[in-house]
């Protein structure tokens, strides 16, 4: 069985690192030829699909996070990676499969089994997607070309990944994101916001103006959003720490309030989105199950003919999103910001119990277990996470004490720092993951362009990658350093 997992990741393609290392100027060449032919893709539509989806605001704004845009050849987006990464991390910590990543071969191979996931839920995906109608089709005919299309997108997406990992500044995934998210406030700001504040002043009257300006309120509350994310980064605790073998020299140990970044709101939105995908399924059972069904997850067509799409309309899941059922991402398209206030104060959501029949919920419960469920949600990713990628207090004290710090007062037994670590880190990484979570719900809500998970990936994307702008630029002009980290 071991060989032939070899011999399937053998056969997979890998893009080779560059013989020498990048310039910086050759790194940034290299992203933006990468980004403009995702860019490509991502305006190219996939022959046979509804071209119509691909200029509803309200399906843009869902799939913001996965660096996707529906009906386009990069429909699954970053999905597969990011799910991939989830299953094979949670089968490393779990023990179920032993990877030393210590070791050149090993990590290879982990590498190799995180693409060969990826590229698997890529093509299953891709028919779900299909199958199920969330990419609508101009016909029955074109679904396995449009199948094909999605999963050739979905594995291009892939290896652009990895070649902006070796080639480029970061992480594809982190670039994709970023450009997505940039894309829709742009677009957004374009087609929506300037349009509505035009025809706010053009109908005249006394609130032509005041109805203007709330026009621009998503735009505000994307700056706001900005503003508190930008400060959130500079907040931390130090604790002191003192070098062992020479006296005098100190340092900081910072553990910053987003201590696992945005990360918990990736996973979290990663899980919510994943379900929504692989329960459509539960929209054609039948029988003593069908009650189960619904009130798990409760889907109905909407539109006719070739505009069809099955949506989530109701169900426990329908309750944990942030999805409404308006024809736009709210409050576009609905009026503005009163009619929205009035559509949440007064429209109740449907829940199927399987014993009790069909129950209507009001839409503000929806809201309160959207907040609830999101930031529960980040705080379990979030401690998952440090446990994964070791930032624990047990990896971060077996760091310290192998490069040879110490807290000052305390004996130099990793144990002893790890009991002082386990005072902070999970308690910093608990209120940093609810913070994320909360702050990326509440701006949501409010309707702030970009929604509050894009720009909050926004900010943390563009942060990661100045500072490590910052680190090029330091080791390029400091080449004996440069070779003293490489070495």
């Amino acid at each position: 069985m071991h060989k032939v997992l070899e011999q399937i990741l053998d056969s997979i393609p890998a893009i080779k690192k560059p013989a020498t290392p990048l310039t910086l100027k050759e790194k940034l060449r290299w992203t933006a030829i990468i980004m403009g032919i995702y860019f490509i893709l991502f305006s190219t539509p996939a022959v046979g699909t509804n071209s119509a989806v691909l200029n509803q605001p309200s399906i843009q704004l869902i799939s913001i996070i996965f660096a996707a845009r529906i009906g386009s050849l990069i429909t699954v987006g970053i999905g597969p990676i990011v799910l991939a990464g989830i299953i094979i991390q949670m089968l490393d910590g779990s023990g179920i499969i032993k990877i030393d990543k210590n070791d050149m071969k090993q990590k290879s191979e982990f590498q190799a089994i995180q693409k060969f996931a990826a590229i698997v839920i890529a093509v299953v995906e891709s028919y779900i997607f299909t199958a199920t109608g969330y990419v609508p089709i101009i016909s029955n005919s074109a679904f396995m070309l449009v199948a094909v299309q999605l999963a050739a997108g979905a594995i291009c997406v892939i290896y652009l990944d990895e070649a902006m990992t070796k080639y480029g500044i970061t992480s594809g995934l982190n670039l994709f994101i970023a450009g997505g998210v940039a894309y829709s406030i742009v677009g957004g700001t374009i087609q929506i916001i300037i349009p509505e504040a035009v025809s706010a002043i053009s109908g005249g009257g006394a609130s032509a103006i005041p109805n203007a300006m709330l026009a621009f309120g998503p735009l505000l509350f994307s700056l706001l959003v900005f503003m508190v994310c930008i400060y959130a980064y500079d907040v931390k605790v130090e604790l002191p720490l003192v070098f062992s073998q020479f006296r005098g020299v100190g340092g900081r140990l910072p553990i910053p309030l987003l201590y696992t970044s945005v990360l918990p709101v990736i996973l979290a939105t990663s899980f919510e989105f994943s379900l929504q995908v692989w329960l459509r399924f539960l929209a054609g059972v039948t029988g003593s199950f069908a009650g189960l069904a619904k009130f798990i997850a409760l889907y109905q067509p909407v539109g006719s003919g070739a505009q069809s799409t099955l949506t989530l309309v109701g169900g426990l899941l329908y309750l944990i999103s942030p999805q409404f059922q308006l024809p736009y991402a709210a409050p576009y398209g609905i009026g503005g910001y009163t009619a929205y206030t009035q559509y949440l104060s007064t429209h109740s959501t449907q829940l199927y119990l399987p014993t009790g029949g069909l129950v209507m919920v009001p839409e503000w419960i929806h809201i309160v277990v959207y907040v609830v469920s999101m930031v529960a949600l980040c705080i379990v990713f979030g401690i998952f996470w440090i446990d994964m990628t070791g930032q624990s207090p047990k990896h971060v004290a077996e760091q310290l004490q192998d490069v040879g710090w110490q807290i000052p007062g305390f004996r130099r037994d990793p144990r002893i720092v790890e009991s002082v670590l386990n005072k902070y880190i999970p308690t910093i990484a608990v209120l940093g993951s609810a913070f994320v979570g909360l702050l990326a719900a509440l701006a949501t809500l409010t309707g702030a362009i970009g929604t509050g998970v894009g720009i909050l990936l926004e900010v943390g994307i563009m942060y990661m990658v100045y500072q490590q702008l910052e680190n090029e630029n330091l080791l390029g002009s400091y080449p004996q350093l440069d070779k003293m980290l490489s070495g």
